[in-house]
């Protein structure tokens, strides 16, 4: 075992919100740079915030970091405990950020690596104010974290889409059917656009874009006129909808009704959170965790590490956590949809 001076740093890491792939190759990289190159103490909190609430953490050495690249979930577990978050009655729960700083304290951590979406940015945001030294690292499948252009796990949710929209063709073309399949994203529409134009979607909806069921049905019956004997149908499951329906069926009944063509739907749910990490998020979540180390033992703080132009930097954490990134309307990629013939149900 490793021998460390008392004046050895000690930082902490944690996992938060829903699961998706690469958040592995980021414990990876910060654990092993941390110990590697700046002979730093790392310690594993497990369950998210509710690990340091309940003071539940391990003491991580290098051997236990090798061999989890390839791995999908998450090693250290994780919950979407939100201390900061008021009850019914509408009163706070101080206790539990109370208990958090305690914990975080007595541990002697001059560090939290804390690895999430934007609740997580948002709880990290609060935290940072508490006084904690606090670096966010930002993953997510949505791609919708304010502040960098890319967030880990996106690119493999985008493969996984892909390629199911790549099966779905096949039915499609046999049945001579309209296929209608729903994908993540609650606020945003990034894993549609980019699965939907990657999978050879024909029509694209997504919760920026507002569209009317009457353009999508017209758009779909000129293509069968057009003898184009089947369609797929990309959905974003944050399209506004009526309550209790999923987007994918609000969608399909609606296409049903106005234009008579058969049509079935798929939700490809979980699935898309789940499996083994795409090479370029193995490298996105190393480069991540690398450089939310080297802002450590350069005494940086209340940061989320972040891609911008290509390039990994940082953006503070008070702003990444108050913002939603959406797909803007002028972004350019719809426009080379549009020239392709592609709907977004618009127009």
């Amino acid at each position: 075992m490793a021998k460390y001076k008392k004046s050895t740093r000690k930082i902490g890491i944690l996992t938060a919100g829903g699961d998706c792939p690469g958040i592995n190759a980021a414990i990876r990289a910060v654990g092993k740079t941390a110990i590697t190159e700046y002979g730093m103490e790392v310690f594993g909190i497990s369950s998210g915030f509710l690990g340091l609430i309940e003071k539940d953490y391990s003491r991580l050495e290098e051997s236990q970091l090798s061999g989890i690249l390839t791995f999908g979930g998450t090693i250290l577990g994780t919950s979407r405990e939100k201390p900061y978050k008021k009850d019914n009655s509408g009163e706070g729960k101080p206790d539990k950020p109370k208990l958090i700083k305690r914990h975080y304290q007595e541990m002697e951590l001059d560090g939290l690596v804390c690895i999430g979406g934007n609740g997580t940015m948002r709880t990290a945001a609060l935290l940072a104010e508490e006084g904690l030294n606090v670096i966010g690292l930002p993953k997510t499948i949505d791609n919708d974290v304010w502040g960098t252009d890319v967030t880990f796990g996106f690119d493999s949710a985008v493969w996984i889409a892909t390629d199911a929209i790549d099966r779905l063709h096949t039915t499609a073309n046999s049945h001579k059917r309209i296929m209608v399949i729903e994908l993540m994203g609650h606020h945003a529409g990034w894993l549609s656009l980019f699965s939907g134009i990657a999978g050879g979607g024909d029509v694209i909806l997504i919760p920026e874009i507002p569209f009317k069921e009457e353009i999508v049905a017209r758009y779909l019956l000129k293509r069968a006129k057009n003898k184009k004997p089947y369609s797929i149908v990309v959905v974003a499951e944050g399209i506004p909808k009526p309550k209790g329906i999923s987007a994918a069926h609000y969608i399909s009944q609606s296409i049903q009704k106005y234009t008579g063509l058969e049509t079935r739907e798929t939700i490809l749910g979980y699935i898309q959170r789940g499996g083994s990490p795409s090479p370029m998020d193995r490298i996105l979540a190393t480069r991540y965790g690398a450089h939310a180390v080297e802002l450590i033992a350069s005494n940086q703080f209340g940061l989320m590490v972040a891609s911008r132009n290509g390039k990994i930097t940082s953006f503070p954490l008070n702003e990444a956590g108050n913002k939603l990134k959406t797909v803007p309307t002028d972004f350019p990629l719809i426009d080379k949809a549009r020239k392709m013939g592609i709907s977004f149900g618009d127009k």
